[in-house]
């Protein structure tokens, strides 16, 4: 008998892969752990202190909710949330095509992807404190475009400055572009050059290509991003807050219900808020997950 057939701890050397494998669900436990602390037992409260009166279960705050000022607000954050997607799409898409046929220099695309994946993730107060530096009243470029070129940013941006839905879309889309980027890449990668080839060998133009070829195989993955820019700018709370105190932005709403300044049993309009921006969340994001798996197969 060789040594590699002698048993170790019960079990012989040649124990097969999955004998191994038995305990790796283990590592999915911390993740698991996070999602029920920090997204499940919240989500679930959300919807509890809403539905919940002095009577039992009722549905009068979830319709609250969606009438009168508060619809008003859902309306402006879904008008403010898809133009600011819709712009870090066409932007971010138009990069990423950019960064993926580029070739030279090398290092272009290892820099452009580093500093995606920073500014993706930039949010909350240093970024509000970084565009009120850059294009507050008294910001760096608003004194440079007025004294330089004549032109006050604030008379297009109107009395709200940044706080407008120009000013959103201005702000939002430093965090915007840079995933539009991320998740388009990807994509673009995945666009193989015989495919183009074929086209031309078949009389086809560029115009053919993108139409007939590009574009389809781009939709899903536009699609996903473009759901996911809209689900982030719709969520987003700090930046917002620190910019203005628009009351017609539903995440500001939401503060100011459940801030403590408003009736008792009002607190409960503010619950039903968040569950119905819980609800509108989960949607954008059943749905760009549905197109992510779709443009998944181009990507394989």
């Amino acid at each position: 008998m060789t040594d590699s057939a002698l048993p170790l701890g019960g079990r012989t050397a040649g124990a097969p892969p999955t004998a191994r494998r038995n305990w790796a669900w283990l590592g999915l436990v911390p993740f698991l752990l996070f999602l029920v602390l920090f997204l499940l037992i919240p989500a679930v409260s959300v919807f509890n202190n809403a539905l919940r009166t002095e009577d039992g279960f009722s549905f009068s705050a979830m319709g609250e909710a969606i009438t009168g000022q508060n619809f008003d607000a859902f309306w402006f954050s879904v008008r403010f949330s898809a133009l600011a997607a819709f712009i870090g799409v066409l932007i971010g898409g138009l990069l990423a095509y950019a960064a993926a046929t580029a070739t030279r220099p090398r290092w272009l695309r290892s820099l452009v992807t580093s500093f995606s994946g920073v500014a993706a993730n930039m949010g909350g107060l240093p970024l509000a404190f970084a565009f009120l530096t850059l294009a507050g009243r008294q910001g760096v470029l608003t004194k440079i475009l007025k004294e330089g070129l004549g032109w006050d940013i604030y008379d297009t941006l109107g009395r709200d400055g940044l706080g407008s839905v120009p000013g959103l879309v201005f702000v939002y889309s430093y965090f915007n572009i840079p995933l539009m980027l991320l998740i388009t890449l990807p994509a673009i990668d995945g666009l193989r050059p015989a495919w183009r080839e074929a086209c031309a060998n078949l009389g086809g133009t560029s115009v053919t290509f993108w139409r007939r070829v590009g574009l389809p195989v781009l939709a899903p993955s536009l699609l996903g991003g473009f759901l996911l820019l809209f689900a982030n700018s719709f969520s987003a709370y700090a930046t917002a807050a620190a910019l203005t105190q628009n009351s017609k932005i539903v995440s500001q709403r939401i503060g100011f219900f459940l801030g403590g300044d408003v009736s008792i049993g009002e607190d409960a309009v503010g619950y039903a808020l968040a569950a119905w921006m819980i609800i509108i969340t989960a949607i954008c994001m059943g749905i760009y997950w549905v197109a992510r798996k779709r443009a998944e197969r181009w990507q394989s």
